[in-house]
């Protein structure tokens, strides 16, 4: 249940403004605020059956846009690959001798490795 729940809070992040104003606040409250089905449903005056009908429909919309797009997926690949790289110049930085070229491969290191923390 929490790896679906991170799922769909990643899929907002990236595919949340083609979501109606309410099925991205239902989903935002149930996904992210752990809002029960009953306090959406008083808080907008529907059913609970409304309720997740709406997010049912709100998931379907979110995981078709990832199936035809897949940057959640990109996102996901590019950022544990960078966590790869910076952890492969962590074992470069801690191998490498004191000598000047040892100085300029150090520094190398430090700016790809800060490229890498970007993610």
């Amino acid at each position: 249940m929490f790896e679906k729940n991170l799922n769909i809070s990643l899929l907002l992040d990236f595919y949340g403004d083609i979501l109606s104003e309410r099925q991205l606040d239902m989903l935002s409250l149930y996904y992210n605020e752990d809002c029960s089905l009953s306090e959406i449903a008083e808080a907008y005056s529907i059913s609970r059956q409304g309720v997740r009908s709406v997010l049912k429909k709100s998931e379907a919309i979110l995981y078709d846009m990832e199936n035809k797009l897949g940057l959640a997926a990109r996102f996901i690949k590019m950022r544990d690959k960078s966590a790869e790289i910076a952890s492969e110049l962590d074992i470069i930085n801690s191998t490498i001798n004191n000598d000047d070229i040892s100085s300029k491969i150090r520094s190398l290191v430090d700016e790809i490795k800060e490229m890498a923390d970007y993610w």
